[in-house]
């Protein structure tokens, strides 16, 4: 609500014995000081609030003495002291000097120096070696720099896998390398052993060649029946203990090495038999004949005629029982010492 009573008047004055303060009052009374405090006003509701006192009363008086400048200042330019004071004269610069110094600023592009200093701000923190690289501003040398800084790094990144992949490579390789050399040895290897494995076979063949010269099948015209180790209840020891060149009675039978006559009779089971000993000790038993023709203690050579194939003791046809001991002991596969002499039955 808007009030009629006259607008009071206020003037500020400088105080020479106390600091400034801010001090009111009207045609009715006398003028003194006022310091509010936070203990002398109370605290208003509503947008005003007086503010906590800080320091001492001269900050005070002079946020009231600045803003008292301020109205006189917008009311003429003087503010009105009070009675018996001077009156203070405040002046403001030129706003045309002001308005031509902005413009020089603008139309010269802001590349002028500020005044009191040499150097421009875009030249501030240049090195020497940033201005012997040719850099004229300070945020493109920082620029240069950590472009430079990031290639660096991005260098070390690229020559740490460069080496990591060439050792990648290098290990590969030697891997490789090692692996092909096994290869080719185990090639070599087996070749080698292949080589002499058929070596060994090309020399025994030849031996057994050689040996087959001085040996000789016991008959001719023949056809193998029992074979060594057959079970059957026909023979005494529960199986063949030789083995069975059938043939028609009268076959001539041979000697199969040199040897000499140990043995040439009638022999039971094995009817009439002739046993050879060979110079090694193996005795050759040739059984079942129909008749022999050579006597105990006479020397022969391969091939001579001993006897003719027979059916005498215990058989069932005409045949040639074959037996070899070794040693004169037991009985063993006559087909595998055949061959073992080069003879394939």
């Amino acid at each position: 609500m808007a009030s009629n009573r006259p607008a009071q008047q206020t003037s500020f004055a400088p105080n020479d014995t106390q600091p400034f303060g801010y001090a009111y009052g009207n045609d009715e009374g006398s003028w003194e000081e006022w310091n509010p405090s936070e203990d002398s006003v109370r605290p208003v509701r509503g947008r005003h609030r007086v503010s906590k006192q800080r320091g001492g009363g001269l900050a005070r008086s002079s946020t009231v003495l600045g803003v008292g400048v301020i109205a006189a200042v917008g009311a003429g330019g003087m503010a009105t002291a009070a009675p018996g004071k001077p009156p203070v004269s405040i002046s403001l610069p030129d706003l045309s000097s002001v308005t031509e110094s902005a413009k020089s600023l603008i139309s010269d592009g802001g590349s002028s120096t500020p005044k009191g200093s040499a150097t421009p701000l875009t030249s501030a923190g240049l090195t020497s070696a940033d201005a012997a690289q040719g850099s004229a501003d300070a945020g493109e040398a920082l620029r240069a720099r950590i472009m430079q800084q990031a290639a660096s790094q991005q260098d070390q990144v690229d020559s740490a896998a460069q080496q990591a992949a060439e050792a990648a490579a290098a290990k590969k390789a030697v891997a490789l390398a090692a692996q092909q050399q096994d290869d080719a040895e185990a090639k070599a290897a087996a070749a080698k052993t292949k080589a002499d494995e058929a070596a060994k076979k090309a020399a025994e063949a030849k031996r057994l060649a050689e040996l087959a010269k001085s040996y000789s099948l016991p008959t001719s015209s023949y056809t193998l029946t029992s074979r060594f180790g057959e079970a059957g209840s026909m023979w005494s020891s529960g199986y063949h203990t030789g083995l069975d060149f059938a043939a028609p009675t009268g076959t001539l039978i041979k000697a199969i090495h040199s040897a000499t006559v140990t043995e040439a009779g009638w022999a039971g089971a094995y009817g009439y038999r002739t046993i050879l000993t060979l110079d090694d000790g193996t005795e050759l038993w040739f059984c079942h004949q129909s008749s022999i023709s050579v006597s105990v203690g006479q020397k022969v050579a391969t091939g001579d005629v001993i006897g003719r194939v027979g059916a005498t003791g215990n058989v069932t046809g005409p045949h040639l029982h074959l037996e070899v001991h070794p040693g004169g002991g037991d009985a063993i596969d006559p087909m595998a010492w055949l061959r073992s002499k080069g003879l394939n039955p």
